[in-house]
């Protein structure tokens, strides 16, 4: 009889035998993950690996692709990536030059030729451009795609780098202008400058020339505090900085102060977004907030005046209010307006408030799409140099996104958005349908989800699920080229579900899936798989699973927990280790509770997949993947569910037939045929 290992499991929790593969960059983890990759490829890197990597390679080199814009002045700026540009190219064009048939473009610097020069594995995560002049930038280089960064100084006008300018090594965190010549700097660079989550625990004044080690520390927090950040308020009087500690992922301190430090703490709740513009403030509270004698209610949008609230006559505005499926999404300032994104039933709507010491005026922005997935921000980077012109993105999960301009200075009826780009179709959607449905979770709330696909089925439609169900993120129906291509195209029916946990239906769906209701989000994604089944859409067998990081958890627990409602999982940079995962790179900012408190490790042992696997359970075929260079997930976490999985399910290796998604069965007790005909044991992949 085949001997299993069955560690770690839920009683014994800290007997683990794969610690080792928490080793990054250790050589025997390395080996480990260099073969189980090299396992993937041998499986499923055949011929039509290749012809489906060689569409979506296509579609994504495209020349007529709409680029991303932020204008700064005169120019919008872009960061491109083609056959030609791997790495990618920044440049830069003006508003004429962009609307032609065969857009011109300046380029600024070309990070392919960068990364051969350095001999690194550079990776663009944006830039800071100073404001005023406009001569210089802060470029934010990734090695591999980390969050940690390096900074360096580039110059506009020779196009070149700055050898003796504002440069720093890796580290996480950021910087914001003051003026030419100075920076705030809200980085963990420095030895003891990281909290122990590894972000900035301190902002400092960072002179041209001088040495950001020694620069003064204006504002810090403790380690334990998630971090803290700093910004120029531009749009004030006179030099306003705002200092911002970040004590959890969802609770904030806000001080402003001056170059100096902070001076006048602003007693907001500490759970609420906001955003301010000259002396407005427009506050969403998480929880009831009782100010000047009112209470207002949990997601409400309150304008306020700035300047009378620090006096302690706060002049308060009711402008939003939450509903049981109504729930405010986003809401930004455009030259003093302030433009709020909510969502109806999952459709978009969208306001602009116009603030006065009287009365503050609404007008609808009726004229935007109201159905599919619509988003807006700001033309102009930065919030001062604002003029009332706003960027719209409009799109379905069939329809390519548009790209449309709208001045909110146009007197109303506001006039027909202009359209800008529209992105080429990159599938064939004809007979294809969305329709929105409802499931019934185990405790009888109804989780709304979105189903791409043939207006008829037959009962064995092949479906990719997906959800994410976490930190407050929306996730809506998009045009998504790579499913479109590879999936809809083909047959396929494709579902997103909008599981508790996220963002969708306000602070309410947002917490009633956290902590100890994690374990009810990923019950409403296993709820959604079964309604499709009672629908006649297609059978368990037939259900393919996708989730990325908060979602790969999902994945993992659908393995561990409803092994029985899918085909196939693909588990991307999860989390599988819920007793370990405060001790691993970013964790301990997350909030699913402390497994070294007994209380919450009650619940979170429900969800730790890792420890949850036991031999001789009906799993589907799962796919994990991870990368090293991610340093918030980390990759242990991935690597060690692989290595167990393995562990207890040895009944050798299916032959796969080359591009066919059956094999020859191979026997093995207490797993369902599926499982091993399609892709025997699990796989890892490092990348």
């Amino acid at each position: 009889m085949t001997a299993f290992d069955f560690r770690p499991t839920l009683n014994a929790p800290d007997d683990d035998p794969y610690l080792w593969l928490e080793d990054i960059e250790g050589e025997r983890a390395l080996d480990w993950t260099a073969s189980q990759s090299a396992r993937t490829l041998g499986l499923f890197g055949g011929t039509q690996f290749q012809r489906d990597r060689a569409a979506l390679t296509a579609i994504f080199d495209r020349p007529d692709k709409t680029p991303q814009i932020k204008r700064h002045g005169h120019y919008l700026y872009n960061f491109w990536q083609d056959a030609r540009n791997r790495r990618g190219l920044w440049r830069r064009s003006t508003l004429a030059a962009y609307m032609k048939a065969e857009p011109q473009w300046e380029a600024l610097l070309d990070l392919d030729a960068v990364a051969v020069s350095d001999g690194e594995d550079w990776i663009w995560a944006g830039t800071s451009i100073e404001p005023e002049r406009r001569e210089r930038a802060v470029l934010r280089l990734s090695r591999g795609g980390s969050d940690a960064v390096v900074h360096r100084e580039f110059d506009l006008k020779s196009l070149s780098f700055v050898a003796d300018g504002f440069n720093l090594a890796d580290a996480k965190g950021g910087v914001n202008w003051l003026d030419p010549d100075t920076l705030l700097l809200s980085s963990a660079f420095g030895d003891g400058m990281a909290t122990r989550s590894g972000y900035a625990r301190t902002v400092r004044l960072w002179k041209r020339g001088a040495n950001p080690l020694t620069a003064p520390v204006i504002f810090e927090t403790g380690s334990e505090s998630l971090g803290v950040s700093g910004h120029l308020d531009r749009t004030a009087g006179s030099e306003r900085l705002w200092l911002i500690e970040q004590s959890t992922f969802l609770e904030k301190m806000v001080q402003i102060g001056d170059r100096s430090g902070p001076k006048i703490e602003i007693d907001l709740p500490r759970d609420a977004w906001w955003s301010s513009f000259g002396d407005w403030l427009a506050v969403k509270p998480r929880k009831p907030w009782t100010v000047g004698g009112m209470t207002h209610a949990a997601d409400a949008l309150i304008g306020i005046s700035l300047s009378s609230f620090i006096a302690g006559e706060p002049s308060l505005a009711a402008l939003f209010e939450s509903g049981d499926r109504r729930s405010l999404q986003s809401f930004f300032w455009n030259d003093g307006k302030l433009i709020v994104s909510y969502l109806v039933k999952l459709d978009p709507r969208l306001e602009m408030f116009t603030p006065d010491r009287q009365e503050w005026t609404r007008r609808a922005l009726d004229t935007v799409p109201a159905e599919g997935t619509v988003h807006l921000w700001p033309f102009d980077a930065e919030r001062h140099q604002t003029n009332g012109e706003v960027l719209v993105s409009a799109q379905d999960p069939i329809t390519p996104r548009q790209l449309f301009l709208i001045d909110l200075n146009t007197a109303p009826p506001l006039s027909a958005p202009v359209i800008l780009m529209r992105s080429p179709e990159h599938f064939e959607a004809s007979g294809l349908v969305v329709t929105r449905h409802e499931a019934i979770s185990t405790d009888g709330e109804m989780i709304p989800y979105t189903q791409v696909g043939p207006a008829s089925g037959n009962e064995d439609a092949p479906v990719y699920l997906t959800a994410y169900g976490g930190f407050g993120v929306s996730v809506l129906p998009y045009y998504n080229s790579s499913i479109g291509k590879l999936w809809l195209e083909r047959g396929g029916t494709c579902v997103v579900a909008n599981i508790r946990g996220g963002g969708e239906f306000g602070s309410r769906w947002h917490d009633a899936g956290g902590r100890a209701g994690k374990r009810l989000a990923h019950d409403d994604f296993a709820a959604v798989a079964a309604d499709l089944v009672r629908r006649g859409i297609t059978l368990p067998r037939r259900i393919a699973a996708e989730g990325a990081s908060n979602g790969g958890l999902l994945i993992a627990n659908m393995l561990t927990r409803y092994p029985d409602r899918f085909g196939a999982l693909f588990s991307t940079i999860p989390l599988t280790d819920m007793h370990r995962y405060t001790k691993l790179l970013a964790g301990a900012s997350w909030k699913y509770g402390d497994p070294d408190k007994p209380d919450d490790w009650t619940f979170l042992k429900e969800i730790s997949a890792y420890h949850a696997a036991a031999p001789g359970q009906p799993y589907p075929p799962i796919l994990l993947a991870t990368t090293k260079r991610d340093d918030r997930v980390h990759p242990g976490q991935a690597r060690k569910m692989a290595a167990k999985l393995s562990a207890i399910r040895p009944c050798g290796r299916a032959r796969l037939r080359q591009g066919q998604p059956g094999a020859d069965r191979v026997h093995c007790p207490g797993y369902n045929s599926f499982a091993v005909r399609s892709a025997g044991k699990p796989i890892s992949v490092d990348r």
